[in-house]
């Protein structure tokens, strides 16, 4: 059973994170240089994606959950039938 919900629009963030601190830790690393802006295009690059994405599955599952308030079983007797009203202790 799941902890909670998957989030790709956060999981895209993380990995483009990743990828800026890969960058840097190489550079610090002497293994390349790496212009100090260099991080700027790849983060507004991944940070955009990660919104669309969310924007995406946000919408996907708005139009899931109410597709499934649409087709619930409310035509059972029990979901028809009135209700009395509570009755009230004297």
């Amino acid at each position: 059973m799941l902890r909670h919900e998957f989030q790709p629009g956060k999981l895209i963030a993380g990995i483009f994170v990743t990828i800026a601190g890969i960058t840097y830790i190489g550079d610090a690393g002497d293994a390349w240089e790496t212009p100090w802006f260099a991080v700027i295009p790849l983060m507004v690059l991944g940070l955009t994606l990660a919104g669309a994405v969310a924007l995406l599955t946000g919408a996907i599952r708005r139009r899931r959950r109410t597709r499934r308030t649409q087709t619930s079983p409310a035509h059972t007797p029990e979901a028809t039938a009135p209700s009395s009203p509570p009755e009230i202790p004297n």
